[in-house]
């Protein structure tokens, strides 16, 4: 469709929750302000929603807008772009490809579509000929995706992790400030608002998994699903797990965590991608981010590090990355150029996950008797793991250091001990052998838990580990 000079960039919207709301009012709000920074007017001409009755602020302001006809709203001759907010695959996919084929921008905070499908859009905006941007996606209003394709464009990105999940990290972060435990805290973030009544999403880290595949697409050149993440939860995470890590010094945050990893031995370049909770050292500037908030940190050759930070979530943190990408679509349709185009060109392996060097934390308890340690420690040396430090507690009656629970025997059975033992960097799939090896041997009564640790680039006092 030509545009005559002048003449609005029109603008169809998808869905009106939460965040499609706060569209609608930026739009409005700051029409003379958008109006400025495009260089033309940009109009909102439709608004789809499933169930109108449950907008009847927005019916009542802009009856002639709301429809129940997503598709007749996407084939107008008079929309430009098309912003989607309604999430989910389907009806999201089809609408986007039939807004995208019949020659309008799209921009979208679909992060489960673009982890499961983002390649089959990328084809056809670049067939049509029109912009796909998608800022909105991954980490609410802070500005990450644009500086990976745009501003870094010119660097090799080597790493890209952080915390991209806010109802994880407030559940956390209320572990670790107050000592409740997994179940407590979630009722908290749902009573808050920061939990959806139904958790599952976020707590088993299907939602990070989701934005990692979208970052590691972006920094690495190659295209990613959410199929290709390793992907852990936090509802294992214990009282007692936060416990363990306040005494190394450290915290437990949910990470999603891509890398570019070299070529080593036979095995080629290739990029990781995994979501999964860690111990990480307090001084790690990540361990102060705490309730809702995310960072991410990215490492570039030339750049060095970066860190972006800020709200993740949210109705008008989340708009705020919509109309910022807003505007760069009408812009250029207004001057007549394009946004960055899909960049795949290194179409690297991805790695799985039992190839990924990492290191472990393991808690047991196990019977206080002689040659336990070395019992333990020989199933580590068969699988070619080193041990990095090894702390014993309990051995009496008392209160375990460890997990801050009574040790009691009962008469006549054998005394138990806590035992936790931190690894040195292996493969995840030996050190993931060692721990069911070392749960059938009839000296260890329990594996209590089992966290990955990242980052220790120094010494843990509390265990004498050099990182």
């Amino acid at each position: 469709m030509t545009r005559g000079e002048g003449a609005p960039v029109r603008v169809a919207l998808l869905g009106c929750g939460t965040v499609g709301g706060e569209v609608v009012r930026l739009l409005q709000d700051q029409a003379g302000e958008l109006a400025a920074r495009v260089g033309a007017p940009v109009e909102l001409v439709g608004v789809a929603v499933r169930r109108p009755h449950r907008h009847p602020d927005l019916i009542q302001r802009y009856p002639d807008l709301v429809t129940t006809d997503a598709t007749a709203l996407v084939a107008r001759d008079d929309v430009d772009v098309v912003v989607e907010v309604i999430g989910g695959i389907e009806p999201a996919r089809t609408l986007l490809l039939q807004a995208i084929k019949s020659g309008k921008s799209v921009v979208t905070a679909n992060k489960a579509l673009l982890a499961e499908d983002g390649a089959t859009l990328a084809e056809a905006a670049d067939a049509a000929g029109v912009d796909l941007y998608y800022e909105a996606s991954v980490a609410g209003a802070i500005p990450l995706l644009r500086p990976l394709r745009e501003s870094l464009a010119g660097d090799a990105i080597t790493r890209v992790a952080g915390i991209v999940n806010g109802t994880t990290n407030f559940i956390l972060s209320a572990m670790a400030s107050s000592g409740a435990g997994y179940a407590d805290a979630l009722e908290e973030a749902t009573s808050l608002g920061y939990a959806e009544a139904d958790p599952t999403a976020d707590v088993d880290g299907y939602d990070a998994a989701s934005k990692a595949a979208i970052l590691a697409t972006l920094a690495f050149h190659t295209r990613v699903t959410a199929a290709d993440v390793h992907c852990e939860g936090i509802r294992r995470v214990s009282a007692a797990d936060i416990a363990a890590a306040a005494g190394l010094g450290c915290t437990i945050k949910l990470l999603a965590i891509c890398e570019r990893v070299p070529a080593s031995g036979l095995r080629p370049e290739s990029v990781s991608a995994r979501v999964y909770p860690a111990m990480i050292p307090l001084s790690h500037p990540l361990a102060s981010v705490d309730g809702a908030f995310n960072a991410v940190f990215v490492e570039a050759e030339a750049a060095g590090q970066l860190m972006f930070y800020g709200q993740g979530a949210g109705g008008a943190p989340t708009a705020s990355a919509i109309l910022g990408d807003l505007v760069a679509v009408a812009r250029n349709r207004v001057g007549g150029g394009r946004g960055p185009r899909e960049s795949a060109y290194a179409s690297l392996p991805v790695r799985p996950m039992g190839d990924v060097p990492t290191r472990y934390h393991v808690s047991l308890e196990v019977a206080d008797r002689t040659g336990v340690l070395s019992a333990i420690a020989g199933e580590f040396s068969r699988r070619g793991v080193s041990i990095a430090a090894v702390r014993q507690t309990g051995g009496q009656d008392g209160f375990s250091p460890v997990t801050g629970e009574e040790i009691t025997t009962p008469p006549g059975e054998e005394e138990s001990a806590r035992l936790v033992v931190v690894t040195h960097g292996a493969e995840d799939s030996a050190l993931a052998a060692t721990v069911e090896a070392i749960a059938k041997l009839d000296v260890v009564r329990a594996v209590e838990s089992v966290l990955r640790v990242e980052g220790l680039g120094r010494t843990v006092s509390a265990l004498g580990v050099a990182g």
